[in-house]
C-alpha cells in the first residue's frame, strides 16, 4: 500500500488538567489520560526535519502565517520551535498527571519530581532592572485581577503573595498589612478597615512608603481618602467600592488589585540552589496545643494570650531572625532579617519606642526561635515587653525562664519554630 507522507500532526490533548481543577473523581479522572495523543505529539516533534507538529490551539494562527509566507510549507526553524513546545506540552502534561498519582499515593518526595507552569506574563524585568523576569503558574487563573495602574513587577508579585499569606491567617473580612520587601511593616487583625490600615501604617510610617497595602474587606471611601495622602506602589484588597475607586484612580500609576478570588494552596515550597533545589512542606502549623505551655510564675490572662498568639502568628511571615512586638490587636514593632536575635530585639523595641511609645510599656513580644542567651530577653524587658511567647529548646532555656520570673513576666512555650529564611 502506498501511503503518503505525513508532515502536519494537529492534536488537541484530553482535558486532564481542567477535570482535574474540578475534582473530578478518581476512576472518570483516570479516563482523561491521554496515551495516544501524547504518543503522536512526541513522534512528530523528534521528526521536527520533516513534520510540523501543533500541539496547541494558540498556534494555530502562527502556522496559517507560516504556510502562508512560505507558499504552503514550513520553516525547519519554525518547525524546530513547534517541536520544542510540543515536548513542553508533553512535559507539562505528564507532569500534572505524575504530581496527582504521587498525592493520591502520599508520595510527598518522589525520586524524580517535576515543577510545572504555564507562562502568564513576561515582566518588564526581574528582580533588578538588568534580569529578565516572566511570572508562571499552575492556573491560568491566579484570582488576581489588576483593575487600575501599572503592570505588576517581579518585586510587586513576590510582595502581594506575603501579604495575602498574612491576610490568610486572619478571620474572614477582618485586617490589614503592609510590606516591604517580603517583610511586614505593620500588621492589625482589628475587624475596622480604617482602625486596621491606620494601626499597620503606625507601626513603622518610614517604612511602610512605597510598599504593599493589603486590606481583607472591601475598601471604603473613608479608606480610600486616607489610603490617597500615602505613596503605595500597590493596594490590594476583596474589592472597591465605586467611591473609593473614584478617589484612588486620582494616582495614575498606583496598582489596584482585587484579590476577592485569590486562593491560597500551598502545601510545598521550593527553594532553588543554582541547578538543585529544597523542597519541603509548607510551614502552615501555627500552633501545638500539647506543646504550648507556660513556664514562668506569672500565668498571661486571656487578653494578654491573644496577644502573644498574634504576635506569633505574625512572626511566622517575618524573616529570621523574627521580633515582632504587639498590642493586642496589632503589631507595635517588628525587627526583621539579623544575623542575631540580640539585634532583632533591638529593632523592635526602637522602632516601637520611636514610633508608638506610649503603646510599648506593657506589651507581648513573639520570636520565631528560642532565646540562645538571656541578652535578647532583657532588652525586651528593659524596654517594657511584660510577656514573651517563643519555641524555647535551648540549651539556655532554664536562665532564660529564671530571667523571665526575675522581672515578674510572662513566658509561653510553644513547642513550633518558624524559621523563614
Amino acid at each position: 500500500m502506498d501511503i503518503p507522507n505525513i508532515d502536519l500532526v494537529i492534536v488537541d490533548l484530553y482535558p486532564f488538567e481542567k477535570k482535574l481543577s474540578k475534582k473530578t473523581k478518581f476512576n472518570e479522572l483516570i479516563e482523561y489520560v491521554d496515551v495516544g495523543g501524547s504518543t503522536l505529539i512526541r513522534a512528530a516533534a523528534k521528526n521536527f526535519n520533516d513534520v510540523i507538529i501543533i500541539s496547541n490551539i494558540s498556534d494555530y494562527p502562527k502556522l496559517a502565517n507560516e504556510l502562508k509566507i512560505n507558499k504552503g510549507a514550513t520553516s525547519l526553524d519554525f518547525r524546530k520551535l513547534m517541536s520544542s513546545k510540543a515536548f513542553s506540552t508533553t512535559a507539562y502534561y505528564d507532569s500534572i498527571i505524575s504530581n496527582w498519582l504521587n498525592n493520591e499515593a502520599g508520595v510527598k518526595f518522589p525520586e524524580k519530581k517535576t515543577i510545572y507552569g504555564k507562562l502568564i506574563e513576561n515582566l518588564h524585568y526581574g528582580e533588578n532592572p538588568h534580569q529578565q523576569g516572566s511570572l508562571y503558574a499552575n492556573s491560568h487563573n491566579l484570582g488576581l485581577q489588576k483593575i487600575h495602574g501599572k503592570d505588576l513587577s517581579h518585586n510587586n508579585y513576590n510582595d502581594i503573595y506575603s501579604a495575602l499569606a498574612i491576610l490568610n491567617s486572619f478571620n474572614k473580612n477582618e485586617g490589614s498589612v503592609i510590606i516591604k520587601h517580603t517583610n511586614p511593616c505593620g500588621a492589625s487583625c482589628e475587624k475596622n478597615q480604617l482602625i486596621a490600615f491606620k494601626n499597620s501604617f503606625n507601626c513603622d510610617p518610614v517604612s511602610a512608603f512605597g510598599g504593599v497595602v493589603a486590606i481583607n474587606s472591601i475598601i471604603s471611601k473613608k479608606l480610600a481618602i486616607q489610603l490617597n495622602k500615602i505613596f503605595f506602589e500597590v493596594i490590594v484588597s476583596k474589592g472597591f467600592s465605586k467611591d473609593a475607586l473614584k478617589i484612588l484612580k486620582k494616582k495614575k500609576n498606583v496598582r489596584l488589585i482585587n484579590c476577592q478570588n485569590f486562593s491560597l494552596k500551598n502545601n510545598n515550597h521550593y527553594l532553588f540552589l543554582g541547578n538543585s533545589f529544597l523542597l519541603q512542606d509548607a510551614d502552615n502549623k501555627l500552633f501545638d496545643k500539647n506543646k504550648m505551655r507556660v513556664v514562668t510564675r506569672k500565668k498571661p490572662s486571656i487578653k494578654k494570650m491573644n496577644s502573644l498568639k498574634f504576635a506569633f502568628n505574625i512572626c511566622k511571615f517575618v524573616k529570621s531572625n523574627a521580633i515582632v512586638l504587639a498590642n493586642e490587636k496589632s503589631t507595635i514593632g517588628i525587627g526583621s532579617g539579623q544575623p542575631n536575635r540580640l539585634d532583632s530585639c533591638k529593632i523592635a523595641s526602637s522602632k516601637a519606642s520611636e514610633f508608638l511609645p506610649d503603646k510599648l510599656s506593657g506589651s507581648a513580644a513573639a520570636s520565631d526561635a528560642f532565646f540562645p542567651f538571656v541578652d535578647g530577653i532583657e532588652e525586651l524587658i528593659n524596654s517594657g515587653v511584660d510577656a514573651i511567647i517563643q519555641p524555647g529548646g535551648s540549651l539556655n532555656d532554664k536562665k532564660v525562664i529564671a530571667a523571665a520570673n526575675k522581672a515578674g513576666i510572662t513566658m509561653v512555650f510553644t513547642g513550633i519554630r518558624h524559621f523563614k529564611h
